[in-house]
């Protein structure tokens, strides 16, 4: 089986074994199961006529490092079996320009996540879609109708739509004496929409990351906590994360999202859960925190990933 996957400029430029970026956890995997596995960033895609073609660079697994070679080679991207499509937001123009290379691609190849949907699940709204298991929000750039939700509720969150990491996201209560501020800044002057959620005080003892794979969501899972100086999850650093406990309550989000999840062609994501509470659906490279996982469970995370995927795939493209 031919893999690509498409990486982030960053990674691709210090494409060493890095242990927290999950893309080289799975890259090294399906090395060591024997299949061949290719390397890209979304701006060295393009067409050829209608041809869908990439200067892709060929991988192997040495002494415990990844490495790639020095020079790219010109491959029809029908040459692969499947496509692992896991550039970072924001989903900007060229991240949606790379889409449409793939949208020329011959059926036979499969792409996860779908591009199509990737242009469309946007990471913040697309939780609307699962209204039982969300907290309640708005998403507007305007100044007040932001500022009835947050009378109403005492404490928002307000979020960019297009950012990763928690870029730009800011708390907000009803007291605060920044509040035409901070909701000017969030807006761009009320020319940009936010998602502005309900507070939810769980958030104190920290947000889960829940990895969803093909309708499945896996028992391990780890909790991300803030730090003194911040009310979220902002540092990938050892201190701030712990055991994560699946609820039976979480359990049941697997059945509710996969018909959707499955109509929508998005199999892996990644899913932020404050008890019970869906906030984010990560689709576009869902981190699975996999170093952190190995370390608390004492398992090799990776092998039971690796092993959902091989069986999605083989259902997918057999």
């Amino acid at each position: 089986m031919n893999i690509l996957f498409v990486i982030d400029n960053l990674e691709f430029k210090y494409f060493e074994f890095n242990k927290l970026v999950t893309s080289f956890w799975l890259i090294a995997g399906f090395i060591k199961r024997g299949y061949c596995v290719d390397i890209v960033t979304k701006d060295k895609l393009y067409l050829d006529f209608n041809i869908p073609m990439g200067l892709t660079y060929k991988t192997n697994f040495v002494n415990n490092d990844l490495i790639k070679a020095e020079n790219y080679e010109k491959t029809n991207l029908n040459n692969y079996d499947v496509i692992f499509f896991r550039p970072d937001p924001p989903v900007d123009n060229d991240f949606i320009n790379a889409t449409y290379v793939l949208d020329y691609l011959d059926k036979k190849t499969l792409v996860l996540n779908s591009p199509q949907s990737l242009r469309n699940a946007n990471e913040k709204l697309f939780i609307n879609n699962f209204p039982k298991i969300i907290p309640q929000n708005i998403v507007t750039a305007d100044d007040k109708l932001i500022r009835e939700f947050l009378y109403e509720k005492k404490e928002i969150i307000i979020k960019p739509l297009n950012c990763c990491f928690s870029k730009g996201v800011f708390y907000l209560n009803d007291k605060d004496k920044n509040i035409h501020t901070i909701i000017d800044m969030a807006t761009n002057s009320g020319k940009t929409m936010v998602m502005v959620q309900e507070f939810l005080p769980d958030i104190k003892q920290g947000d889960k990351r829940l990895v969803y794979i093909d309708g499945e969501i896996f028992e391990e899972c780890v909790g991300k906590i803030h730090g003194e100086d911040d009310f979220k999850f902002n540092t990938h650093s050892d201190e701030f994360f712990k055991k994560g406990e699946i609820t039976p309550e979480e359990r049941k989000i697997a059945e509710y999202i996969k018909p959707k999840m499955e109509e929508e062609g998005l199999y892996i994501a990644g899913l932020d859960v404050i008890n019970g509470k869906v906030i984010e659906i990560n689709v576009t490279s869902p981190c699975f925190f996999i170093k952190e996982v190995n370390q608390i469970f004492g398992i090799n995370f990776e092998d039971k990933i690796l092993d959902k995927l091989e069986n999605l795939i083989k259902r997918k493209i057999n």
